[in-house]
């Protein structure tokens, strides 16, 4: 053991004298750089990859050679340097400070990867014993373009508290904090995007959509996201497929078939403008057109869509994309870039050459630069700032980032955000701690924009909805129509302008796109077996049912007191049926029930005029008086069954018919009993009418009256009729009628008629072969036998008629048995009286009559 130690102090002095500070590998050195007190890193693809292909938006392999300029992303770079100039210029950001940027040009994912770890390792040019202990690493780190590769690098970084602020990374995925916990960006989420395009699906009624997105994570998860909200907004999705652009030929010759044969004519593509290139090439080499596409923010406002051969078919495009914005300064700054300001970056030196066509240093077959070139001279998209969107979301991080520090460093002690209230040291700030700020950063930009984010380090969605129109024969300009704020109430965050959309193929009509064309109200929707929501028939509704939607489920059932109209779109108030004196039947019966009453008094007053003749006189005058009275009373109590029932018309019209008829059964039964009476009177030795006299006469048709009075008493009192809507027999109508109230209590006053009547038709029967002339039992016989079968069919249709003709048959029987008793008893008597006056003596009266 002590051998040991005595190694080890040897040893010590001796490793102290060799130690040297080298690196141990090549260092990554950034493309555009300025120290500062503080610095922030910047990774943008200044290059697209080969044969034209960018991974602006995805990532590309490693070994892919970039040969095309990218001049958006090149303008994303100027952007921040724009930016931090801005800044330190500034005396109420950052004062005696100063920011500092290294932008890494990197080219495949690989590249991208490196150059996040060289930004976060912090690698000097020169590494000595003099800074080798000194860390290098940047405050903050802007970029990528792309989702794919800025989750592979924020994954890393994140471990390291090192913020990743994104301008153009859209996928809803990197807002899981678990995964990404140092991630913020300046461009909305593709949660937001995807459900604002599925509510603009929704608005122009797009129910059967067409989806197609690439392969990698911002196509995948934000057609998914879209799929979903779609189907929560009522849309069905044809087909999805998926694909990048060095899919294999046969691949895409698949995907190209499926949209051929579909009926959807609304695409969704959630995609690069790579891919969309691609697929519109193929799309135009096929003829296939009229497609309506519906475009993410990933290529709908890309400046290089016209290269494509199939670029027309995409005129008439609509998507969101973030809103447009002014940076005050930027086209100047931009016209003044210089490859001497930039002397170690080799590749502005490429870019100029490239712009102006000469080389920087003597070289065959290119002129030489003379310096009299100027981007103020030519037209590229690199200064093109008369569309700034994603070169504005860079310029607001860089200021997220300032201001960030600038809250670190103007902490005041005890008022911190740290434990116990505390700040950081202005010596020793860490990139944890700018994490810490970025997350409660908040600020306006001097265009009035308000930036800050959420506690998933996602900025406020707001988007602008485009129409892409044709302004010349090979340009497209950007046409704002809409707009779309999640900040606001969900039925209030989508509005349209007033503005003129064109839509695929020029046209000025909105395209439809359904799998079923839409049920018009009356109808409901019947789902085709096997297939989407989105594919139905449309079935009528049922009777008493009704749909005042179009495209509705189901239809829903009237209330009680309506039905459904011819159409099927409304309920209207039932039709309320009851025998009115308005209409033909009603008015038929009323004159009948007036002329019978007519005729009753006619005779009445005939009879009263030859009241001292034989014929009157031997017929029971005051008997044939009370039943004239009693008669013409049963012909005008058929009125009150006419009109609309009432409380009292239903209690009146029952006992009213039910007291008169018995006064004139009665009246009928005692000239029955007068007729046996007198007969049995000429027997010799017989004194059977002092029994049957005048008063007994009176006080019988009284008594027997007087029953029929009490059981109609009776009948009020404990269960009266009332009305009653009848809704059961009739579905389209209601038929108002009076309900009985107590069943027994009518057929006890229709039992007690049909049995006096019975009664009065047996004794007459007996009575109809007496001798004498004008036998009065003959013609009682006659109109009972009348009034008997009457009320026998009375009741079998009295209980199968429906409605109104309930009440006329009962009318009509009211009528007709009445009509009987007085042609059968009356009619012969006026005949004698009027027509044949010699037979209207005592004598011919007295006369027997031959066997």
């Amino acid at each position: 053991m002590l051998l040991l130690e005595l190694l080890l102090l040897i040893s010590m002095p001796i490793q102290a004298e060799e130690s040297v500070c080298r690196r141990l590998g090549t260092a990554l050195l950034p493309e555009l750089t300025k120290e500062g007190d503080f610095n922030i890193g910047g990774i943008f693809n200044f290059r697209t990859g080969q044969d034209g292909q960018t991974f602006t938006f995805q990532s590309l392999p490693a070994q892919a050679k970039c040969k095309t300029f990218s001049y958006r992303e090149v303008q994303f770079a100027f952007t921040m340097i724009f930016a931090t100039e801005e800044i330190n210029k500034k005396s109420n950001i950052l004062p005696n400070h100063t920011l500092g940027y290294k932008i890494y040009n990197a080219c495949g994912f690989a590249n991208i990867i490196e150059s996040a770890i060289a930004l976060s390792n912090g690698q000097r040019p020169i590494i000595n014993e003099s800074n080798c202990t000194k860390a290098d690493t940047v405050h903050a780190i802007i970029g990528n373009s792309a989702s794919t590769p800025t989750m592979g690098f924020a994954r890393i970084i994140g471990r390291f508290s090192i913020p990743v602020i994104s301008h153009f990374a859209t996928c809803a995925c990197l807002s899981n904090r678990k995964e990404f916990p140092s991630f913020f960006r300046t461009i909305p989420s593709d949660y937001y995007q995807s459900r604002a395009l599925a509510q603009l699906v929704k608005y122009f009624g797009w129910t059967w959509v067409g989806a197609i997105s690439n392969k990698y994570d911002y196509g995948v998860n934000g057609i998914a996201t879209f799929i979903t909200a779609a189907q929560e907004e009522g849309v069905c999705i044809e087909y999805w497929e998926t694909f990048t652009s060095t899919d294999s030929v046969s691949s895409l010759a698949q995907i190209v078939h499926v949209i051929k044969h579909s009926t959807a004519k609304v695409v969704m593509a959630f995609m690069s403008h790579v891919e969309i290139k691609v697929l519109v090439d193929l799309l135009h080499k096929q003829n296939i057109t009229g497609l309506q596409w519906i475009g993410s923010d990933a290529w709908i406002t890309d400046n290089t869509l016209t290269e494509s051969l199939g670029y027309a078919a995409l005129i008439g495009s609509v998507g969101f994309t973030v809103p447009r914005a002014q940076i005050p300064g930027l086209d100047l700054f931009l016209q003044e870039v210089n490859p001497s300001r930039f002397a170690n970056s080799i590749f502005l030196k490429e870019f100029w050459e490239s712009v102006f066509n000469c080389s920087l240093t003597p070289r065959a077959g290119l002129r030489t630069c003379n310096g009299s070139e100027h981007f103020k001279n030519v037209k590229t998209f690199f200064t093109d700032v008369s569309d700034l969107r994603f070169t504005n979301n860079v310029y607001k991080a860089v200021y997220a980032v300032a201001h960030a520090l600038h809250n670190l460093l103007s902490c005041e002690e005890n008022k911190g955000p740290f434990p116990n209230a505390t700040c950081a040291k202005p010596s020793n700030i860490q990139q944890w701690q700018v994490l810490h700020y970025l997350q409660t950063v908040n600020f306006s930009m001097e265009v009035g924009e308000t930036v800050f984010f959420d506690n998933k380090g996602d900025s406020p969605a707001r988007y602008e909805l485009i129409n892409l129109q044709r302004a010349t024969k090979s340009t497209m300009e950007v046409v704002t129509i809409g707009y779309y704020d999640a900040t606001h109430p969900k039925d209030k965050r989508f509005t349209m302008n007033n503005v003129n959309i064109v839509w695929a193929g020029g046209r000025q009509k909105v395209p439809v796109s359904v799998c079923s064309e839409h049920c018009p109200p009356g109808t409901r929707k019947a789902l085709q077996k096997g297939k989407p929501v989105c594919c139905y028939d449309c079935i009528p509704c049922p009777q008493g049912a009704i749909s005042n939607t179009t495209d509705a489920s189901d239809c829903l059932k009237c209330p009680m007191e309506y039905w459904s109209n011819q159409r099927g779109d409304m309920c209207i108030k039932k039709e309320v049926e009851f025998l009115s004196y308005t209409e033909i039947m009603g008015m038929i019966l009323t004159i009948c029930s007036l002329l019978g009453g007519f005729l009753t008094t006619i005779i009445f007053a005939v009879f009263f005029y030859y009241r001292q003749t034989p014929i009157v006189r031997a017929n029971n005058s005051e008997l044939s008086f009370l039943l004239l009275f009693s008669l013409s009373l049963c012909f005008l109590c058929s009125l009150t069954f006419i009109g609309r029932p009432s409380e009292w018309s239903c209690m009146l019209r029952h006992t009213a018919f039910g007291i008169t008829f018995v006064l004139c059964i009665s009246c009928v039964l005692g000239k029955t009993l007068v007729v046996l009476m007198a007969f049995r009177a000429t027997l010799p030795g017989s004194d059977v009418m002092k029994w049957f006299g005048p008063p007994q006469q009176r006080l019988s048709v009284f008594a027997l009256t007087l029953i029929q009075v009490f059981i109609c008493v009776l009948w009020l009192t404990t269960s009266p009729p009332f009305p009653y809507k009848n809704m059961n027999y009739y579905q389209e109508k209601i038929i108002l009628e009076c309900h009985l109230g107590s069943a027994i209590g009518f057929w006890a006053v229709l039992g007690y008629i049909g049995f006096l009547a019975s009664l009065c038709f047996v004794l007459a029967f007996l009575a109809r072969k007496l001798p004498d002339n004008f036998n009065e039992a003959k013609f009682i016989t006659f109109s009972m036998l009348i009034f008997c079968a009457v009320w026998i069919t009375f009741i079998p249709a009295y209980v199968s008629s429906p409605g109104k003709f309930t009440v006329a048959v009962e009318i009509f029987a009211i009528l007709a048995s009445s009509s009987g008793l007085l042609v059968c008893i009356f009619i012969p008597k006026c005949y004698v009286i009027l027509f044949r006056p010699d037979e209207n003596t005592k004598k011919h009266v007295m006369r027997k009559t031959p066997n």
